[in-house]
């Protein structure tokens, strides 16, 4: 059995590899997590933390919730709370106090964050914070400017493609039904989020997610909650009793006597 976390074509070059001696092969890989705010959410509250976990590990993460869906009569709104969320961000050396984010892992990334920030921008997308180029005062070294994009199209490269950067898109919706679809709108299923202070409603627009796990209303981890993707977002389960039993067989013995 092989366990793999990482980008969809290092997954797909593991299967293959594995397939000649027939190997199980569970993966954990890419995603473009979404994170709808229901009309009902409080915004001042909810907007924030969104932007940060989007932001989490200078955006380096698979379940970041890069796709923030909310009622496009708040639009503006969000976009003033999310700017001056990323503002305040402290950017730089992750051995200073203070620091919040550091740099991007390597050179290729970096230069792949940029051309997709460049592809925002092209695309048409309207830039809230921050942008191309590297952080004022480090112009030296993977520093990126995290980055808010308002008025994404569901079909621009940046709301279907993993960016794996502190990059967030703010895209609106004018119905609840409009909202489910475009969460479900990529090839992605890994995490996904929504906000809001009607409970069965929240409950009841998770249940619709195609993805491997939905947080409501930011709750604490937990570790016995099965984490694992939808669609091309991977295979198995990480956690809990269902990801124990990722690494079992199991065996029948028959008979009596």
């Amino acid at each position: 059995m092989i366990s793999i976390t990482g980008s969809n074509r290092a997954g797909a070059l593991v299967a293959q590899a594995a397939a000649p001696t027939v190997k199980r092969v569970t993966q954990e890989l890419g995603g473009k997590s979404p994170n709808i705010l229901l009309p009902d959410a409080d915004f001042a509250k909810a907007v924030p933390p969104g932007v940060m976990a989007a932001f989490r590990n200078v955006g380096q993460s698979c379940s970041a919730p890069t796709r923030m869906i909310v009622p496009r009569n708040r639009l503006a709104e969000v976009e003033a709370l999310a700017a001056e969320t990323a503002a305040a961000i402290v950017v730089g050396d992750p051995q200073l106090e203070g620091t919040v984010l550091g740099p991007i892992a390597n050179e290729a990334q970096f230069h792949r964050v940029q051309a997709m920030i460049d592809a925002g921008l092209s695309g048409g997308a309207k830039l809230v914070c921050g942008g191309p180029g590297r952080v004022q005062g480090h112009e030296r070294g993977f520093y990126t400017r995290p980055t808010v994009f308002s008025e994404v199209d569901s079909s621009m490269r940046i709301a279907q493609e993993e960016i794996f950067g502190p990059v967030l898109c703010l895209i609106a919706y004018d119905t609840v039904e409009e909202a489910i679809a475009i969460a479900n709108d990529t090839v992605y299923g890994l995490g996904a989020h929504v906000q809001g202070q009607d409970l069965e409603q929240a409950r009841a627009v998770a249940s619709r997610i195609r993805a491997g796990q939905v947080h409501l209303n930011y709750p604490a981890w937990n570790p016995m909650a099965p984490f694992g993707g939808y669609k091309r977002s991977g295979n198995g389960r990480e956690y809990g009793v269902q990801g124990f039993e990722e690494y079992l067989e199991t065996k029948a013995i028959v008979g009596f006597g």
